[in-house]
């Protein structure tokens, strides 16, 4: 019987683990001490080919604090939040609050992660949680407000829809109502009264082209028709992006309006022309063959290839 990788790994742990909690010696490699497991030696067991200098140790409690100081570069932050990241530090909590609010997305992305595995001095009233959603809601800076919205979002916990639902569809900053939509994306909801169908008609393009990316990576979204309406939006960015949107949901409902984007006397970028003969294509309606035949005979050689590409699935 296949005996898989993963399986003798595990079992290579496990024996480890059971070898150096007993005192025992494995290899030759010296008995862990009595009193203590000492998780490096037990790597090395395992490892023995490897330096010990690559072996990963976890980020003392002091590191963290330091990492915070402000003249860190960015990947040590990084390197140090996610080595520590079963490190229990409640003192550590204030000082990796703060870079959620840093100008590096990647750092407040991380900072957010380790944060949400702190439950206790991260969600009680009071404490990070509150004092995000205040900044969100409160009225500081468009930046604050913004950064405050994408943590919403990365602590992952269902409280935060409501207030970023609203944000994104209330507040006076594209910015902020950006970040929002994302955080929307990031929760895996549509908002409750379905907020990002309003966000996909805002005045702002990119926040319409954000919300747009987010109908496709929730699970579940509701109103295809805020989709549809965006074939005749004033930006062609928006109208190839609603087209490749509706052409993945397969959605019927958008069959017209895309036989108009794929005709050249109706719409002139020929980007959007390329993407709606694709959408038609992946949806599959016989009722489009004569649109996306026509479109073989288009002045531009990428639309001509994509309705080679999509005469094949009608």
């Amino acid at each position: 019987m296949k005996t898989s990788t993963r399986s003798l790994k595990t079992a290579a742990l496990t024996l480890a683990s059971g070898l150096l909690l007993s005192g025992a010696s494995v290899a030759g490699a010296p008995a862990a001490p009595a009193n203590a497991l000492d998780v490096t030696t037990g790597r090395a067991v395992l490892y023995q080919q490897l330096p010990a200098t690559s072996l990963e140790e976890l980020t003392p409690p002091d590191r963290i604090s330091a990492v915070t100081m402000g003249t860190t570069a960015p990947t040590a932050i990084w390197a140090a939040l996610e080595h520590g990241e079963k490190v229990e530090c409640l003192d550590c909590i204030p000082d990796v609050a703060k870079l959620l609010y840093d100008g590096n997305a990647k750092t407040r992305e991380i900072s957010a992660w380790w944060l949400r595995r702190r439950v206790f001095g991260v969600f009680g009233a009071g404490e990070v949680y509150s004092q995000v959603l205040s900044t969100l809601t409160g009225g500081g800076s468009d930046t604050a407000r913004s950064y405050a919205a994408e943590a919403l979002g990365e602590f992952l916990i269902a409280d935060g829809v409501a207030p970023v639902a609203k944000a994104a569809v209330t507040d006076s900053s594209s910015m902020v109502r950006r970040s929002a939509v994302r955080a929307l994306e990031r929760l895996n909801n549509e908002g409750p009264a379905a907020e990002l169908a309003t966000a996909i008609g805002d005045q702002e393009a990119e926040v319409r082209l954000a919300a747009l990316h987010a109908s496709i990576s929730i699970n579940v979204f509701s109103r295809v028709d805020a989709v549809v309406a965006r074939l005749s939006d004033d930006s062609a960015d928006v109208r190839r992006r609603a087209a490749e949107v509706l052409g993945t949901m397969r959605s019927s409902d958008a069959v017209v309006g895309l036989i108009g984007l794929a005709d050249p006397s109706q719409e002139a970028d020929p980007r959007v022309r390329t993407s709606a003969v694709s959408a038609l294509g992946r949806i599959g309606d016989p009722s489009a063959h004569d649109a996306v035949q026509a479109a073989l005979g288009d002045s531009d050689p990428l639309v001509q290839s994509m309705a080679r590409i999509a005469l094949r699935r009608l």
